[in-house]
């Protein structure tokens, strides 16, 4: 009998989910607000979860609720949420892109085996992007990742990105792809400057 309970009550709890991950999709389209960021919120346990919130990202325009959506996509962290999140990367919407990037931020291993395919998108500011991501990837490549883009990369502003943080994180070992980024940039004055103080900075003078 104790066991025939218990299968019914799971039954009943089964159904009970159910019951409220559909309540919790209708009121991710909810014309109010609130509803909206209490759902982005509480939809993360139910199934498809990923795949609602970045329709409902792409279509959001309320602040507040684009910022819970993003923080449930974190939460998700799965390789739709990041392809999601890359997707934002090439938004004309300026504050998704930068709350997208802030989102890639907080999701170092499961950016880090897409990093170099960005680091080679043919958009040159997917590129600068992905350099803005590195500044806050706490990864062991981050360093050879950025040596990369100075020593192969050939659009200047990408470059400059990537010195301006090599600056900030290099090493000893990127002082020959400094010294090299200065002889194929020798009329870019910013790159001069920033390659100078970045292996003043990394040798100690």
């Amino acid at each position: 009998m104790a066991l025939k309970k218990s299968r019914k009550k799971n039954t009943t709890q089964s159904q009970n989910e159910k019951r409220d991950c559909n309540q919790i999709r209708n009121e991710l389209l909810s014309d109010d607000a609130s509803s909206r960021r209490w759902a982005a919120r509480d939809i993360v346990n139910c199934p498809g979860a990923t795949h609602m919130l970045l329709d409902q990202l792409n279509n959001e325009e309320e602040p507040s609720v684009r910022q819970v959506i993003l923080s449930s996509l974190t939460q998700l962290g799965d390789s739709e949420a990041v392809e999601g999140l890359v997707n934002c990367l090439r938004s004309e919407d300026a504050s998704l892109r930068n709350e997208a990037i802030e989102a890639m931020k907080q999701l170092p291993e499961e950016v880090a085996p897409i990093m170099a395919t960005l680091l080679n998108d043919p958009d040159p500011d997917v590129r600068i992007f992905a350099v803005n991501i590195l500044e806050s990837l706490c990864h062991d490549d981050v360093e050879q990742w950025l040596v990369s883009v100075i020593r192969d990369d050939e659009h200047v502003n990408v470059c400059a990105t990537a010195v301006d943080l090599l600056g900030e994180v290099g090493s000893e070992i990127s002082i020959e792809a400094l010294t090299g980024l200065k002889d194929r940039f020798t009329e870019e004055p910013y790159i001069q400057f920033a390659a100078d103080l970045a292996i003043k900075r990394i040798s100690g003078d």
